[in-house]
């Protein structure tokens, strides 16, 4: 199982065009059955939009997935040629899949919420060193779903909600306990602030979830479990 981080940006005048989700959702769940993916959400701040989705099975892209989106979407330079989501690089997650069984959602009434922060490009390296420590010191230390990508010096952090703890069914890479207990002092020097954000986003900014989509596979095993 691979869990797939992606960001993208609107075309300029199209981000209050509301025609551009229906196109997006025409077909979805069919080809996310088809291509074996699953939990796909879509969040969106401004102009930007943040994905994320599930592959069970090898390796699908988001323009296999949401095939009218580059109608509506800026072209990323830099990949391949007409490149329209930027993946990102998990650097950090409260756990891993295993198995389907290990990871599957119990809860049919969860929600998928988003956030993203952005860090001073001279302390990305010390950002990912601390926050690989805390991964395999203490895998399973909050939210089960919880991940964070990385993009430039863009962050996005999914996880779901109710929270879900539990204990990792493995151990981490490392024997240490070197994870500062002053975690949020020592993260704070990290961050870039909002400085329009609500109050209590000045670090993490709260993103609006506007897709979610589950497959048919993900939406019968919450159900019966």
């Amino acid at each position: 199982m691979r869990r797939c981080l992606y960001r993208a940006e609107h075309q300029e005048g199209q981000v209050n065009d509301p025609a551009w989700l229906n196109v997006l959702e025409d077909g979805l769940r069919a080809r996310m059955n088809r291509l074996a993916v699953d939990q796909l959400s879509l969040f969106s701040w401004e102009t930007s939009l943040f994905l994320y989705y599930e592959c069970l099975g090898e390796q699908v892209e988001p323009e296999d997935l949401l095939v009218s989106a580059k109608e509506y979407l800026a072209a990323w330079p830099g990949g391949w040629r007409g490149r329209h989501w930027a993946p990102m690089t998990d650097i950090f997650h409260y756990q891993y899949p295993v198995s389907r069984q290990h990871w599957e959602r119990r809860n049919p009434e969860r929600e998928p919420y988003g956030r993203i922060a952005l860090l001073k490009p001279e302390e990305i390296s010390s950002y990912i060193y601390y926050h690989y420590q805390y991964q395999e010191e203490r895998p399973g230390d909050g939210d089960k779903y919880g991940i964070i990508g990385l993009h430039e010096n863009m962050l996005f952090f999914y996880a779901e909600q109710p929270t879900v703890r539990e204990t990792a069914p493995y151990a981490g890479k490392l024997n240490t306990s070197l994870r500062p207990d002053n975690w949020g002092e020592v993260m704070d020097p990290h961050f870039i602030k909002w400085t329009d954000a609500p109050a209590g986003q000045e670090i993490w900014r709260r993103l609006e979830l506007v897709l979610e989509v589950r497959s048919d596979a993900g939406r019968m095993g919450a159900e019966h479990a």
